[in-house]
């Protein structure tokens, strides 16, 4: 538009400020319902496999493995002499998990999972055995359905996790001599024994073993993590021995496992390291 004075200047047009408005509006409601599909799509769920679960669980001592050796010691040394009941499972989907996610069925043999076990002569006795990935923006959200499956009164908490040798931060030669080894961390309220000396700085625990530690510091709850450090990618039963110690305080261990139950476990030779791959 052209002035008296032969300026130009803009015209001003409410129409067209509202439709720029209701563009940005319908754009934040897009972006909104964007949000909340993956929010609702990368949930964590607890199922619970009995008819009387759903509550907090009267609970002593609760065991969380998660990495490959941890899970394996697991199944080689705990769960394969029986006695223990599918209590719960945890049921999440990410990019790296993409088949833990079944809104009506537990997982299969084989299958990444997540799942609570319950001991059959002491209930107070929990393992969570979690051999699927939990995504960084998912840690919380595990650790806060997990941790409140279980009555944290009188609560003690121990984490088993894996972590590479490479990643072991220290001024001393590391020789393989030395590989596989233990390190601990605790929380504040941890007063008991430990079966490894304390991880070191400036070495740090990452991924859902910090997450839970974090959690079990912020909420007051004795807890300890035993990470193992080893040099091999796949899981081994040399590094799977070394959470003997570690929990055998609070479970009855199988001496030794079957060649069968090692040998699905156990998918490379233990002389095998990653340090010639």
């Amino acid at each position: 538009m052209a002035t008296f004075f032969g300026e130009v200047v803009s015209v001003y047009s409410r129409a067209v400020e509202e439709d720029e408005y209701d563009d940005m509006t319908n754009e934040d409601e897009e972006d909104e319902q964007i949000r909340r599909e993956i929010e609702e799509k990368r949930s964590v769920d607890v199922h619970w496999l009995s008819q009387t679960g759903g509550g907090a669980v009267a609970c002593s001592d609760l065991i969380i493995a998660g990495g490959l050796n941890a899970t394996g010691f697991v199944s080689a040394y705990v769960l394969s002499s029986g006695g223990w009941t599918p209590l719960a499972w945890i049921s999440l989907w990410n990019e790296r998990s993409l088949g833990s996610r079944r809104a009506d069925t537990a997982p299969g043999p084989g299958e990444p999972s997540c799942v609570l076990y319950q001991q059959n002569h002491n209930p107070s006795v929990l393992i969570c055995q979690c051999s699927c990935y939990v995504a960084e923006d998912q840690l919380f959200q595990w650790t806060e359905k997990v941790m409140s499956c279980v009555q944290t009164r009188d609560l003690t908490v121990t984490i088993l996790s894996d972590c590479s040798a490479a990643e072991y931060k220290t001024s001393d030669y590391l020789s393989e001599s030395r590989v596989p080894f233990l390190r601990s961390l605790r929380t504040s309220t941890h007063t008991g024994p430990v079966s490894s000396p304390a991880l070191e700085q400036p070495n740090i625990s990452t991924g859902l073993a910090s997450a839970v530690l974090s959690h079990c510091q912020v909420q007051r709850i004795p807890a300890v993590l035993y990470q193992c450090y080893s040099d091999v990618l796949q899981p081994d039963s040399l590094s799977m021995q070394m959470y003997r110690a570690a929990v055998s305080a609070v479970l009855k261990l199988d001496p030794s496992p079957s060649a069968d139950v090692l040998q699905k476990i156990t998918r490379v030779s233990e002389l095998q390291s990653n340090l010639y791959t």
